[in-house]
């Protein structure tokens, strides 16, 4: 039998089988959704049988295309591989790969690895998904994002966390506020001060809450936002103080903010690659995942983010 289809086809089959409806899948490889309706019709055509079962409401897989899916899969992660292995071929390999992580991390880890990635395959595009710990969570596990950088996770059965470092929560604060002078800051000092706070929608609210389940009441914040982002803002602002992970921090000198550390009891926060457990990821996916490990290893990539400023790596060792 002659072939008579191509790799379009099957990237647009292999989309739909991800997305779960030919709308999402048109978007996912960038093609108008008649235009995919086509490849597919092509495809169960060329093969002489129908791949999907489609009402107006969904699309599933039949028998056959089960068994067509994972011979498809396996081929086209063969030659993602193949290219991605040959240097300067990988440089005309169109592909992508997404990634959930909390903005914190985004902002200071991510830019590093990104940059060393695009070095190497530049034609493979990155989708940066920033979200809170939660909805980083969610995205990895409903199969949104590749994998995940995130300080939630560790608990769940079906993902596996691998620790990139381990940071402290510390007090955020404007230069001229009391606390600024000071070496060290307990809890229940920050709480005699007025401060901004994450609402409880955030991860690192939760985190904050049972590490912190032992001390007494303490007043209601000046304003709650979602995002520490957005509360390095206010605080900017002289609304207040605020307990943020280290690596939120500006860079040491920052003009207006500065940081000290928060004691009785030291809170840190474990950040980690997030995955599905058992998932075999994509190429493309797969390399930058290595990607991160070796900036990890290297110490380059964290050179902007807690670790120079005193948090710990995963082993104990504080890196100066």
């Amino acid at each position: 039998m002659g072939v008579n289809f191509d790799l379009n086809d099957l990237q647009a089959f292999r989309a739909v089988v991800e997305k779960g409806t030919f709308r999402k899948a048109a978007e996912a490889v960038n093609i108008s959704q008649p235009a995919l309706s086509r490849r597919i019709e092509k495809l169960e055509e060329a093969l002489g049988v129908r791949l999907f079962e489609r009402t107006t409401r969904s699309v599933t897989l039949t028998t056959v295309g089960r068994v067509f899916a994972q011979s498809a899969e396996q081929l086209l992660d063969d030659l993602d591989m193949a290219l991605l292995g040959i240097r300067d071929v990988s440089t005309s390999r169109l592909g992508h790969v997404t990634i959930a992580c909390v903005p914190s991390v985004a902002y200071y880890f991510l830019p590093g690895v990104i940059a060393s990635y695009h070095a190497r395959f530049p034609r493979i595009r990155v989708k940066l998904l920033d979200a809170s710990a939660n909805e980083v969570l969610s995205a990895v596990i409903s199969g949104e994002a590749d994998f995940g950088v995130s300080f939630m996770g560790s608990q769940e059965a079906n993902i596996e966390f691998k620790v990139l470092l381990q940071e402290r929560f510390v007090a955020a604060c404007r230069r001229d506020h009391p606390l600024a002078r000071k070496k060290r800051v307990s809890w229940n000092e920050l709480y005699q001060h007025e401060y901004v706070s994450v609402d409880k929608t955030s991860g690192n609210r939760l985190l904050l809450d049972q590490a912190l389940s032992g001390l007494a009441p303490h007043p209601a914040s000046v304003c709650e936002t979602r995002h520490v982002t957005t509360m390095l803002g206010l605080v900017e602002a002289g609304l207040g103080v605020a307990a943020v992970p280290s690596m939120a921090m500006p860079p040491a000198g920052h003009h207006l903010l500065t940081s000290v550390p928060l004691i009785e009891p030291a809170v840190r926060r474990r950040v980690g690659l997030i995955r599905r457990r058992g998932q075999q990821l994509t190429p493309a996916a797969q390399q930058f995942y290595q990607t991160i490990l070796d900036a990890k290893r290297a110490g380059a990539a964290l050179s902007r983010g807690a670790l120079s400023r005193g948090a710990r790596t995963e082993n104990g060792r504080a890196r100066k």
